[in-house]
């Protein structure tokens, strides 16, 4: 799952006005943020394989220290602690950033083929396989987020134009990202150039949508 990890953050941020978009954008993909690092670094393995599945081009080889339900679970106390008594300090806060990380485990198994390890690399792997079916993947991905979109407008309002129009216009900019994300075909097999887009991209849609989340109250 990509784009619709970010239906958590704008669900979210229903529950806790607060809580700034832009770190709710980055929390729901932190174990990604830090999986590709880890395999560049050789401490996490990723295979490139053209059509793997019939919406990816990759093969989650090795991940038990980011996608591990134990490693999601530590990973979303830790974002809760450090806004919990290091930065913002308000308990609320802290607890939709942490359930922002752990949802990208959640969303992950439905969509994931059996590469989730329960702990370490426990032989136990889960993943309901949605992957394997590029139209249900897309359709599920965008109702979530769509439906996201309309709780996030309903308990927000607009301060701007851009604050009233933006955020709409952002999300249909990510479910056309998502179309290539999906069904376009494999950009190359280096993994560098790999982790380099997907950390670009979740670095800017997090800006993006801090920008547009300050326009709107």
């Amino acid at each position: 799952m990509f784009v619709g990890h970010y239906a958590a953050s704008l669900a979210l941020k229903k529950f806790e006005k607060r809580a700034s978009l832009g770190i709710l954008f980055l929390g729901v993909q932190l174990v990604d943020i830090v999986f590709f690092p880890f395999v560049l670094l050789g401490i996490e393995r990723i295979n490139i394989i053209e059509n793997y599945t019939a919406s990816t081009h990759f093969q989650l080889e090795y991940m038990p220290y980011t996608h591990s339900l134990l490693a999601s679970l530590l990973w979303a106390v830790a974002a809760y602690a450090i806004f919990r008594w290091v930065f913002v300090k308000r308990q609320s806060v802290a607890l939709v950033v942490g359930l922002a990380v752990f949802s990208h485990w959640v969303l992950d198994l439905v969509v994931h083929t059996p590469d989730l390890p329960l702990w370490s690399d426990a032989s136990v792997k889960l993943g309901f396989g949605l992957w394997n079916n590029a139209i249900a993947t897309y359709v599920l991905e965008a109702v979530l987020l769509l439906g996201a979109l309309w709780l996030y407008l309903k308990s927000t309002s607009a301060s701007t134009t851009g604050g009233k129009y933006g955020m709409g216009v952002f999300v249909v900019f990510l479910l056309l990202v998502n179309i290539v994300n999906i069904f376009g075909p494999l950009g190359g097999d280096s993994k560098v150039a790999l982790a380099a887009s997907a950390l670009s991209a979740y670095l800017v849609f997090a800006a993006i949508a801090f920008w547009l989340d300050r326009k709107r109250s």
